[in-house]
Protein backbone atom coordinates (compact mmCIF):
# COMPACT_ATOMS: atom_id res chain seq x y z
CA UNK A 1 0.00 0.00 0.00
CA UNK A 2 1.24 3.49 -0.87
CA UNK A 3 2.87 5.22 2.10
CA UNK A 4 0.51 8.21 2.02
CA UNK A 5 -2.57 6.01 1.71
CA UNK A 6 -1.74 4.14 4.92
CA UNK A 7 -1.65 7.40 6.87
CA UNK A 8 -4.72 8.75 5.07
CA UNK A 9 -6.74 5.60 5.87
CA UNK A 10 -5.79 5.69 9.55
CA UNK A 11 -7.70 8.96 9.83
CA UNK A 12 -11.22 7.76 8.81
CA UNK A 13 -10.93 4.64 10.98
CA UNK A 14 -10.09 6.71 14.05
CA UNK A 15 -12.52 9.50 13.14
CA UNK A 16 -15.34 6.96 12.83
CA UNK A 17 -14.72 5.87 16.42
CA UNK A 18 -14.56 9.52 17.44
CA UNK A 19 -17.83 10.26 15.61
CA UNK A 20 -19.69 7.70 17.72
CA UNK A 21 -18.07 9.05 20.87
CA UNK A 22 -18.97 12.60 19.82
CA UNK A 23 -22.59 11.54 19.32
CA UNK A 24 -22.65 9.85 22.72
CA UNK A 25 -21.18 12.93 24.43
CA UNK A 26 -23.59 15.28 22.66
CA UNK A 27 -26.60 13.13 23.53
CA UNK A 28 -25.51 12.41 27.11
CA UNK A 29 -24.00 15.71 28.26
CA UNK A 30 -24.52 18.44 25.64
CA UNK A 31 -28.03 17.82 24.27
CA UNK A 32 -29.46 20.96 25.85
CA UNK A 33 -26.37 23.12 26.03
CA UNK A 34 -23.89 24.62 23.60
CA UNK A 35 -21.43 22.21 22.01
CA UNK A 36 -18.85 24.96 22.34
CA UNK A 37 -18.12 23.56 25.79
CA UNK A 38 -17.03 20.28 24.21
CA UNK A 39 -14.43 22.18 22.17
CA UNK A 40 -12.82 23.41 25.38
CA UNK A 41 -11.79 19.80 26.01
CA UNK A 42 -10.40 19.58 22.46
CA UNK A 43 -8.34 22.72 22.98
CA UNK A 44 -7.14 21.43 26.36
CA UNK A 45 -5.59 18.32 24.76
CA UNK A 46 -3.71 20.58 22.35
CA UNK A 47 -2.40 22.66 25.25
CA UNK A 48 -1.10 19.53 26.99
CA UNK A 49 0.75 18.46 23.83
CA UNK A 50 2.49 21.80 23.26
CA UNK A 51 5.37 21.15 25.71
CA UNK A 52 5.75 17.60 24.36
CA UNK A 53 6.21 18.84 20.78
CA UNK A 54 8.50 21.65 21.96
CA UNK A 55 10.64 19.09 23.81
CA UNK A 56 11.13 17.11 20.59
CA UNK A 57 11.36 20.19 18.34
CA UNK A 58 12.69 23.15 20.38
CA UNK A 59 13.34 25.05 17.15
CA UNK A 60 9.59 25.11 16.46
CA UNK A 61 9.35 28.45 18.25
CA UNK A 62 11.74 29.97 15.72
CA UNK A 63 9.02 30.10 13.05
CA UNK A 64 8.66 33.71 11.80
CA UNK A 65 5.77 35.45 13.56
CA UNK A 66 3.78 36.20 10.37
CA UNK A 67 3.91 32.50 9.47
CA UNK A 68 3.14 31.43 13.04
CA UNK A 69 0.05 33.66 13.17
CA UNK A 70 -1.31 32.29 9.89
CA UNK A 71 -0.82 28.69 11.02
CA UNK A 72 -2.41 29.49 14.40
CA UNK A 73 -5.30 30.96 12.42
CA UNK A 74 -5.64 27.59 10.68
CA UNK A 75 -5.95 25.97 14.11
CA UNK A 76 -8.72 28.39 15.03
CA UNK A 77 -10.40 27.68 11.70
CA UNK A 78 -10.22 23.93 12.34
CA UNK A 79 -11.97 24.16 15.72
CA UNK A 80 -14.54 26.56 14.25
CA UNK A 81 -15.31 23.87 11.66
CA UNK A 82 -15.69 21.28 14.42
CA UNK A 83 -18.13 23.62 16.19
CA UNK A 84 -20.47 23.49 13.18
CA UNK A 85 -20.02 19.70 12.95
CA UNK A 86 -20.97 19.18 16.61
CA UNK A 87 -23.94 21.51 16.19
CA UNK A 88 -25.10 19.31 13.30
CA UNK A 89 -24.77 16.22 15.53
CA UNK A 90 -27.17 17.82 18.00
CA UNK A 91 -29.99 17.57 15.47
CA UNK A 92 -29.09 14.56 13.29
CA UNK A 93 -27.73 11.03 13.62
CA UNK A 94 -24.03 10.31 13.17
CA UNK A 95 -24.77 8.19 10.08
CA UNK A 96 -26.55 11.20 8.52
CA UNK A 97 -23.94 13.81 9.41
CA UNK A 98 -20.81 11.82 8.48
CA UNK A 99 -21.58 11.54 4.71
CA UNK A 100 -21.85 15.32 4.48
CA UNK A 101 -18.10 15.54 5.00
CA UNK A 102 -17.94 14.85 1.23
CA UNK A 103 -18.21 18.62 0.81
CA UNK A 104 -14.61 18.88 1.99
CA UNK A 105 -13.46 16.93 -1.10
CA UNK A 106 -14.91 19.51 -3.49
CA UNK A 107 -13.56 22.44 -1.49
CA UNK A 108 -10.15 20.75 -1.17
CA UNK A 109 -9.93 20.08 -4.91
CA UNK A 110 -10.77 23.70 -5.81
CA UNK A 111 -8.41 25.17 -3.19
CA UNK A 112 -5.60 22.74 -4.04
CA UNK A 113 -5.92 23.55 -7.74
CA UNK A 114 -6.11 27.33 -7.31
CA UNK A 115 -3.40 27.70 -4.66
CA UNK A 116 -1.03 24.76 -5.16
CA UNK A 117 -1.73 23.85 -8.79
CA UNK A 118 -2.56 20.26 -7.79
CA UNK A 119 -4.09 18.10 -10.52
CA UNK A 120 -5.24 14.48 -10.56
CA UNK A 121 -4.69 11.70 -13.10
CA UNK A 122 -7.71 10.03 -14.68
CA UNK A 123 -7.29 6.95 -12.47
CA UNK A 124 -6.97 9.06 -9.31
CA UNK A 125 -10.09 11.02 -10.28
CA UNK A 126 -12.11 7.83 -10.87
CA UNK A 127 -10.88 6.34 -7.59
CA UNK A 128 -11.76 9.47 -5.66
CA UNK A 129 -15.21 9.68 -7.25
CA UNK A 130 -15.91 6.02 -6.44
CA UNK A 131 -15.02 6.61 -2.79
CA UNK A 132 -17.31 9.63 -2.63
CA UNK A 133 -20.14 7.79 -4.44
CA UNK A 134 -19.87 4.83 -2.10
CA UNK A 135 -19.86 7.09 0.95
CA UNK A 136 -22.97 8.95 -0.27
CA UNK A 137 -24.71 5.64 -1.06
CA UNK A 138 -24.24 4.61 2.56
CA UNK A 139 -26.41 7.54 3.63
CA UNK A 140 -29.19 7.10 1.05
CA UNK A 141 -32.18 5.08 2.15
CA UNK A 142 -35.94 4.88 1.75
CA UNK A 143 -36.41 7.58 4.40
CA UNK A 144 -33.60 9.86 3.21
CA UNK A 145 -36.06 12.53 1.98
CA UNK A 146 -37.73 12.61 5.38
CA UNK A 147 -34.45 13.00 7.24
CA UNK A 148 -33.20 15.90 5.10
CA UNK A 149 -32.61 19.00 7.20
CA UNK A 150 -31.50 22.24 5.56
CA UNK A 151 -29.91 23.48 8.80
CA UNK A 152 -27.71 20.39 9.03
CA UNK A 153 -26.64 20.77 5.39
CA UNK A 154 -25.69 24.44 5.88
CA UNK A 155 -23.80 23.64 9.09
CA UNK A 156 -21.82 20.89 7.36
CA UNK A 157 -21.05 23.01 4.28
CA UNK A 158 -19.54 25.68 6.53
CA UNK A 159 -17.75 22.97 8.51
CA UNK A 160 -16.21 21.27 5.47
CA UNK A 161 -15.09 24.55 3.90
CA UNK A 162 -13.40 25.61 7.15
CA UNK A 163 -11.64 22.24 7.49
CA UNK A 164 -10.56 22.20 3.82
CA UNK A 165 -9.13 25.72 4.12
CA UNK A 166 -7.38 24.79 7.37
CA UNK A 167 -5.86 21.72 5.65
CA UNK A 168 -4.63 23.88 2.77
CA UNK A 169 -2.91 26.33 5.12
CA UNK A 170 -1.36 23.46 7.07
CA UNK A 171 0.03 21.84 3.90
CA UNK A 172 1.49 25.09 2.56
CA UNK A 173 3.44 25.77 5.75
CA UNK A 174 4.29 22.15 6.60
CA UNK A 175 5.98 21.80 3.22
CA UNK A 176 7.69 25.19 3.50
CA UNK A 177 8.78 24.82 7.12
CA UNK A 178 8.39 21.49 8.95
CA UNK A 179 5.60 19.12 9.99
CA UNK A 180 5.92 19.27 13.79
CA UNK A 181 6.64 23.00 13.78
CA UNK A 182 3.44 23.62 11.85
CA UNK A 183 1.53 21.19 14.10
CA UNK A 184 2.70 23.04 17.22
CA UNK A 185 1.40 26.38 15.95
CA UNK A 186 -1.86 24.76 14.88
CA UNK A 187 -2.29 23.68 18.51
CA UNK A 188 -1.46 27.22 19.64
CA UNK A 189 -4.39 28.45 17.53
CA UNK A 190 -6.66 25.76 18.99
CA UNK A 191 -5.55 26.75 22.50
CA UNK A 192 -6.38 30.40 21.75
CA UNK A 193 -9.82 29.30 20.56
CA UNK A 194 -10.34 27.37 23.80
CA UNK A 195 -9.23 30.33 25.92
CA UNK A 196 -11.70 32.55 24.10
CA UNK A 197 -14.49 30.07 24.88
CA UNK A 198 -13.53 29.90 28.57
CA UNK A 199 -13.66 33.70 28.67
CA UNK A 200 -17.39 33.57 27.84
CA UNK A 201 -19.20 33.34 31.23
CA UNK A 202 -21.96 30.95 30.12
CA UNK A 203 -19.49 28.49 28.55
CA UNK A 204 -17.18 28.68 31.55
CA UNK A 205 -20.05 28.06 33.96
CA UNK A 206 -21.25 25.05 31.95
CA UNK A 207 -17.71 23.67 31.74
CA UNK A 208 -17.22 23.95 35.51
CA UNK A 209 -20.66 22.44 36.21
CA UNK A 210 -19.89 19.40 34.05
CA UNK A 211 -16.62 18.85 35.86
CA UNK A 212 -18.39 19.03 39.21
CA UNK A 213 -21.35 16.80 38.41
CA UNK A 214 -19.70 14.09 36.27
CA UNK A 215 -15.92 14.60 36.51
CA UNK A 216 -14.80 11.01 35.95
CA UNK A 217 -17.11 10.28 32.99
CA UNK A 218 -16.68 13.63 31.25
CA UNK A 219 -12.90 13.72 31.63
CA UNK A 220 -12.22 10.06 30.80
CA UNK A 221 -14.52 9.84 27.75
CA UNK A 222 -13.38 13.22 26.43
CA UNK A 223 -9.72 12.38 26.96
CA UNK A 224 -10.01 9.08 25.07
CA UNK A 225 -12.09 10.72 22.34
CA UNK A 226 -9.70 13.63 21.86
CA UNK A 227 -6.64 11.37 21.72
CA UNK A 228 -8.34 9.21 19.08
CA UNK A 229 -9.36 12.28 17.10
CA UNK A 230 -5.88 13.74 17.47
CA UNK A 231 -4.22 10.57 16.13
CA UNK A 232 -6.56 10.62 13.13
CA UNK A 233 -5.85 14.29 12.51
CA UNK A 234 -2.09 13.77 12.63
CA UNK A 235 -2.37 10.85 10.19
CA UNK A 236 -4.37 12.95 7.73
CA UNK A 237 -2.05 15.94 8.08
CA UNK A 238 1.02 13.81 7.44
CA UNK A 239 -0.67 12.33 4.36
CA UNK A 240 -1.18 15.90 3.11
CA UNK A 241 2.59 16.20 2.73
CA UNK A 242 2.68 13.19 0.39
CA UNK A 243 -0.46 13.52 -1.77
CA UNK A 244 -2.87 16.14 -3.18
CA UNK A 245 -5.32 17.59 -0.68
CA UNK A 246 -8.34 16.38 -2.66
CA UNK A 247 -7.09 12.76 -2.60
CA UNK A 248 -6.50 12.84 1.15
CA UNK A 249 -9.96 14.31 1.66
CA UNK A 250 -11.46 11.66 -0.66
CA UNK A 251 -9.90 8.87 1.40
CA UNK A 252 -11.24 10.65 4.47
CA UNK A 253 -14.68 10.12 2.95
CA UNK A 254 -14.44 6.46 3.96
CA UNK A 255 -15.22 7.69 7.48
CA UNK A 256 -18.86 7.09 6.53
CA UNK A 257 -18.12 3.42 5.85
CA UNK A 258 -16.37 2.93 9.16
CA UNK A 259 -19.09 4.85 11.01
CA UNK A 260 -21.56 2.31 9.65
CA UNK A 261 -19.34 -0.71 10.43
CA UNK A 262 -18.76 0.42 14.00
CA UNK A 263 -22.46 1.25 14.25
CA UNK A 264 -23.27 -2.36 13.39
CA UNK A 265 -20.92 -3.59 16.11
CA UNK A 266 -22.51 -1.22 18.62
CA UNK A 267 -26.00 -2.37 17.59
CA UNK A 268 -25.06 -6.03 18.06
CA UNK A 269 -22.94 -5.83 21.19
CA UNK A 270 -23.84 -2.49 22.88
CA UNK A 271 -27.42 -1.70 21.78
CA UNK A 272 -27.92 0.78 24.61
CA UNK A 273 -25.33 3.08 23.05
CA UNK A 274 -26.85 3.21 19.57
CA UNK A 275 -28.46 1.31 16.72
CA UNK A 276 -28.19 0.82 12.96
CA UNK A 277 -30.73 -0.49 10.44
CA UNK A 278 -29.74 -4.15 9.99
CA UNK A 279 -32.55 -5.14 7.62
CA UNK A 280 -31.63 -7.28 4.61
CA UNK A 281 -32.16 -4.46 2.10
CA UNK A 282 -30.11 -1.98 4.14
CA UNK A 283 -27.24 -4.42 4.61
CA UNK A 284 -27.21 -5.31 0.89
CA UNK A 285 -27.10 -1.63 -0.11
CA UNK A 286 -24.35 -0.82 2.36
CA UNK A 287 -22.33 -3.89 1.37
CA UNK A 288 -22.46 -2.70 -2.24
CA UNK A 289 -21.40 0.77 -1.13
CA UNK A 290 -18.51 -0.74 0.81
CA UNK A 291 -17.39 -2.60 -2.32
CA UNK A 292 -17.49 0.62 -4.35
CA UNK A 293 -15.38 2.41 -1.74
CA UNK A 294 -12.90 -0.48 -1.67
CA UNK A 295 -12.49 -0.38 -5.46
CA UNK A 296 -11.89 3.36 -5.24
CA UNK A 297 -9.18 2.90 -2.63
CA UNK A 298 -7.52 0.17 -4.75
CA UNK A 299 -7.48 2.49 -7.77
CA UNK A 300 -5.93 5.30 -5.74
CA UNK A 301 -3.27 2.95 -4.41
CA UNK A 302 -2.48 1.57 -7.87
CA UNK A 303 -2.36 5.02 -9.49
CA UNK A 304 -0.06 6.37 -6.78
CA UNK A 305 2.22 3.32 -6.94
CA UNK A 306 2.53 3.55 -10.73
CA UNK A 307 3.26 7.27 -10.58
Amino acid sequence: MAHWLLFALSAPVLWAVSTHLDKYLVERYFKNTSVAVLLIFTALIGVLLLPVIWWFRPDALSLPWPHALVVAGAGILYLAGLWFYLAALQTAEASVVAPMFQGSVLFAYVLGYLVLGETLTATQTVGGLLIIAGAVLLSVGPRAHVEFKARVVVLMLVCTFAIALSSLIFKVFAIRDEFWTTTLWMFVGEAAFGIALVAVPVYRATFVRLLRTSPAAVLSINAVNELINLAGGLGARYALLLAPISLVQAVGSTTTLFVFLFGVLITVFLPRLGSEDLSRGSLARKAFAAAVVTIGVILLNRATTVN
